[in-house]
């Protein structure tokens, strides 16, 4: 396996789990270092990031992922998530980071403009 396959496995396990809910599974994936950030959070650890996700995927009603990249040590996916909330469809692009085919960064970058009246329900 290369390592370009082995940072695919790790990311479309990581992505597959966290819109499954399935928090254990994407921890499975995550190294440590671990950072997280997002227009909204910043967590500097995989408990931190994971926590929010029952929270996340409650309001999810579907994903359509439209781009996978994959480098060795990188990748990014380009995702629409559709919510139940006034937010609606919200394109997604997911830069991720990884060492040793675990992942130790990610960055989500999002429109936050349709969250902003939502933001008291999202700071953890």
């Amino acid at each position: 396996m290369t390592a370009r396959d082995r940072t695919r496995q790790a990311v479309r396990g990581y992505h597959e789990a966290r819109f499954r809910g399935d928090a254990p599974a994407a921890a499975a994936h995550l190294g440590e270092p671990f950072r997280f950030q997002s227009p909204f959070i910043t967590s500097d650890d995989r408990a931190g990031h994971l926590a929010t996700l029952p929270g996340f995927v409650s309001i999810v009603t579907g994903v359509e992922l439209i781009s996978e990249l994959y480098g060795d040590a990188e990748a990014t996916l380009v995702y629409d998530v559709h919510t139940a909330t006034p937010a609606g469809t919200q394109r997604t692009a997911e830069h991720f980071r990884l060492d040793d085919g675990k992942i130790v960064s990610i960055m989500l970058v999002f429109d936050a403009a349709p969250w902003q009246s939502m933001t008291a329900h999202i700071q953890p």
